[in-house]
């Protein structure tokens, strides 16, 4: 008899898809990065397909769900810390999943180096790092010149989603989004994801913490001029507010 699939749960909540039996595996994880330069995306995935790029992709849940309700796409998980990856690489291994590759990497240098312009269908960002100490507040990914970048890897009407559970974030992302995207705001959850997106989401949800998503798509304007408007935009510094101190021990509890 065969063995049936197996179901994982964080939280109480299914991971994306089931193990499979190993004959059926896959390799997922970009062990090396070749040289700089635009990707090869027929050597990774034997096509070139539309692409969906998730910035700080942790343990992989949303795009493992992604890969496995869109098997059209193309997708790619990069993150800096590779104890997240071994648990996205692996579960993406073990459902089979062909579209789906992962790699070691800040989200600056994999734009700047790795994508084309225009090459890229969807970024999903999902809770970047707010550095509540304000001697690291340069640190913050989305400054309106990292946001530029986005604007020209983003192919004509391409889409940026982005979510986070700090209110001073998202109260400057509400001013800084809409210069370079048709931005609006996602009132609720996401309806591919209703139980979450996310790890993280997932936690802050059952101890009811707010959070904040939306998505754009990108404005026709030349990108030296998307270059242009980002320098006279206010950078993110803005004051972090409290630690969710619960929700980041559970988070790094992968």
């Amino acid at each position: 008899m065969k063995k049936p699939q197996a179901i994982e749960r964080e939280f109480g909540v299914p991971v994306p898809g089931k193990i499979l039996d190993p004959a059926q595996w896959t390799q997922t994880a970009l062990k090396k990065l070749p040289a700089p330069g635009p990707l090869d995306r027929v050597a990774l995935f034997g096509r070139v397909a539309p692409l969906v790029v998730d910035l700080g992709c942790g343990n992989g849940r949303f795009l493992i769900g992604s890969a496995l309700r869109r098997p059209e796409y193309d997708h790619i998980g990069i993150d800096i810390l590779p104890m997240v990856l071994r648990y996205a690489t692996r579960r993406g291994n073990q459902r089979g999943l062909g579209n789906l590759r992962f790699a070691a990497i800040d989200a600056q240098r994999f734009l700047a180096l790795y994508l084309a312009v225009s090459s890229v269908r969807e970024i999903h960002c999902y809770h970047p790092q707010p550095y509540h100490d304000p001697q690291d507040e340069k640190k913050r990914l989305l400054t309106p010149l990292f946001l530029a970048v986005v604007h020209q890897v983003l192919e004509a009407d391409g889409k940026f989603f982005v979510q986070t559970d700090n209110a001073p974030y998202w109260k400057y992302l509400q001013g800084t989004l809409p210069t370079f995207f048709d931005f609006q705001e996602q009132p609720g959850p996401w309806p591919e994801d209703p139980l979450g997106r996310t790890r993280r989401e997932i936690i802050a949800r059952q101890r009811r913490y707010p959070i904040y998503r939306g998505w754009g798509t990108k404005r026709a304007m030349p990108s030296d001029e998307a270059l242009d408007r980002a320098r006279e935009l206010r950078l993110p510094d803005f004051n972090a507010g409290p630690r969710h101190r619960d929700l980041d021990r559970l988070e790094r509890e992968v």
